[in-house]
């Protein structure tokens, strides 16, 4: 289920085949692309995000919309949708429910094609879940501002992350339902939002394939988002949600399955997200699951007043839960927060410490600890698309 260790088993198997030279072309073209990693322009007739974005609750990239950390505070674990932050190719597609369907087809079937509408997927077993969607990105903008390296790719700071609670059908229950055969390894979720272009390049809808060991475990097809109907921003009518793995695997707006019984490509695992750069091989390592990182709930450059203050904040790791946060108020020493709540699922830790600051400018530094025992470190390497910053963030703040 690990999918960098099945990517480096695929990679081994496309050599075997004669397919090395064909994929490596299609990742140094990504890289050669790799700035328009952060979206398409939108049509002007068409809105790239649908639902209100007040300055106070986003930062708007083109097509992206970043949640602000100030918004989150005194929320619980689960982010309402009207400050849940949108990650969007191009544009936020316009799709009727009555006549959308699911066309679930490949060699990896045991017969043909398969189709479900929604009034048929909704009436199949249903399961809910609480979970995070983060971008692989994430972070990214402190490549250059704390490490002074240049990235390629929509600068966010740490707000291109969202928990919600995912009610749908779980992804294993379609397949078995559309004949699932013994051979195969793939399945490649595709979207209907519209075409991505990239360098001049119609590389077609976003589509992602996922082993099928991680197909069959915990993957969900969700309709529902917090308890109502999936926004469109979202990925109304179906979107994809794949526990703990980057956002790019929980492709919103699902319109087909390809079920494979061989290894699947697409410009998705090979010219982005994967680690590109001097310290990498040539053909870069795949982009999986997410690491370890914090955030304070507080503005970016915050001003505070002295006396009596309480940080507050939030930790998350794609390997599981937070076993512990440590804040520094003065660059030195670390003392323990105290969580609050259990966290929810494969979500977040809430997590608080108090401080009493005379005035004075300040950097807070929070760092995580998981389950498995990473801790965030200070630094981390440099790829050239961003992905993956996990390095402790520096969080200016003044004290009046």
């Amino acid at each position: 289920m690990d999918e960098a260790e099945y990517d480096r088993a695929r990679l081994g198997q496309s050599r075997t085949e004669g397919l090395t030279r064909r994929s490596l072309m299609w990742i140094a073209a990504g890289a050669a692309t790799g700035a328009a990693v952060g979206g398409a322009p939108a049509r002007a007739a068409d809105p790239p995000i649908l639902k209100p974005l007040p300055p106070e609750l986003f930062t708007v990239f083109g097509t992206n919309a970043e949640t602000k950390w100030e918004a989150l505070r005194g929320i619980g674990d689960i982010v309402p949708v009207d400050r849940f932050f949108v990650r969007n190719h191009t544009l936020t597609p316009r799709i009727d429910a009555h006549t959308w369907r699911l066309r679930v087809h490949g060699t990896g079937l045991r017969g043909g094609p398969v189709e479900l509408t929604y009034r048929e997927l909704r009436h199949l077993p249903s399961d809910t879940i609480t979970a995070a969607i983060e971008c692989a990105g994430n972070g990214r903008g402190f490549f250059t501002s704390q490490q002074g390296q240049a990235v390629s790719g929509t600068a966010w700071k740490l707000g291109a992350v969202g928990v919600a609670r995912w009610k749908g059908v779980r992804l294993s229950t379609v397949l078995k339902r559309a004949g699932l055969s013994r051979a195969a390894v793939d399945v490649q979720p595709v979207g209907l939002d519209p075409d991505f272009v990239s360098g001049g390049v119609n590389l077609g809808p976003v589509r992602r394939p996922l082993p099928i060991d991680k197909a069959l475990h915990d993957v969900l097809l969700a309709y529902e988002m917090n308890g109502e109907p999936l926004p469109p921003d979202h990925g109304f009518p179906v979107r994809v949600v794949v526990p703990n793995w980057i956002g790019i695997a929980s492709i919103k707006w699902l319109g087909q399955l390809e079920v494979s019984a061989e290894p699947l490509l697409s410009p998705w695992n090979t010219q982005f997200y994967r680690l590109l750069g001097p310290t990498y091989p040539a053909e870069g390592e795949l982009v999986s699951r997410q690491t370890v990182k914090s955030a304070f709930e507080l503005p970016w450059e915050a001003t505070l007043a002295a006396g009596r203050q309480v940080l507050r904040g939030r930790s998350w790791s794609g390997n599981g839960r937070i076993r512990r946060v440590e804040v520094s108020t003065d660059g030195r020493t670390w003392r323990p927060a105290r969580p609050i709540g259990h966290g929810a699922g494969t979500a977040w830790q809430r997590w608080e410490v108090p401080w009493h600051p005379a005035p004075g400018a300040y950097t807070l530094r929070a760092r995580a600890t998981d389950v498995t025992g990473v801790t965030q470190p200070d630094t981390v390497p440099h790829n050239t698309l961003g992905y993956l910053f996990g390095a402790i963030v520096r969080h200016p703040v003044t004290v009046v």
